[in-house]
């Protein structure tokens, strides 16, 4: 049976989850600003000897975005750096995909239910992306992409909207017609690492792992860019 780790600190959330033996445990707190402090004691407790392997974990899965970009510096770092030190690979997740898993679980939604996962990416913009769900999995029906508010276009343009996670707070700036979609709310909810697991299990089965050197967060802003660990501390040509 297949073990996870899981990492998700894209958010005001440090998330850490272990997969095992059909269980779950799970590490969360709200803390925004400290996940680098937090997180590797949160790691101790879920694997007291640091022996990933040695604990049976297969993958490693993370969020991968887009998200806070130092929460997303500090997960990609520390999962580039478990994957490289036991030799495990990684799966990458959408932070906003992994919301819309925790909203399947939490707030009791029916299997029709379309989610518009939001975040706030600062600035007076933010994230998003749609979400059906087929077999007790999101599946991406819009986005993902990053926009004001008031700039925000779904493709469809009929189906009532359950919207999630900290981008809700823009609510009232979208689009009149987008507005009234809009039959539900969870302006409070953070995408937990638990939820990253159904999703890396489909990614698994699929074949879609990473090596620790191609592990780097999904920005959907242009201007934003990433250097991969080989990378860091190298001069420009």
């Amino acid at each position: 049976m297949t073990a996870i780790l899981a990492i998700e600190t894209a958010t005001e959330a440090c998330s850490v989850a272990l997969y095992r033996d059909g269980e779950v445990s799970q590490c969360h707190e709200v803390i925004p600003r400290q996940h680098s402090q937090r997180l590797f004691g949160m790691l101790r407790e879920l694997l007291p000897d640091g022996d990933l392997r040695r604990q049976g974990v297969d993958a490693i899965a993370y969020g991968c975005g887009p998200g806070s970009f130092t929460g997303l510096r500090i997960a990609a770092s520390a999962v580039q750096g478990l994957a490289f030190a036991h030799s495990l690979p990684a799966v990458a997740v959408s932070t906003l995909a992994c919301q819309a898993q925790t909203a399947l679980r939490r707030e009791s939604l029916s299997a029709n239910t379309l989610v518009l996962s939001l975040l706030d990416a600062r600035i007076n913009e933010l994230y998003y992306a749609t979400y059906a769900y087929s077999g007790d999995l999101p599946v991406l029906r819009n986005g993902p992409g990053g926009c004001a508010p008031a700039d925000l276009v779904m493709d469809d343009e009929e189906q009532p909207l359950y919207a999630v996670g900290s981008g809700c707070r823009f609510l009232e700036a979208l689009p009149v017609r987008l507005q009234q979609r809009i039959h539900g709310r969870a302006q409070d909810l953070l995408p937990e690492a638990r939820d990253l697991i159904p999703l890396a299990l489909a990614g698994l089965e699929r074949g879609e792992i990473q090596r620790p050197e191609d592990v780097q967060p999904v920005y959907v802003r242009d201007e934003i860019s990433w250097k991969k660990l080989s990378e860091q501390g190298k001069r420009g040509d």
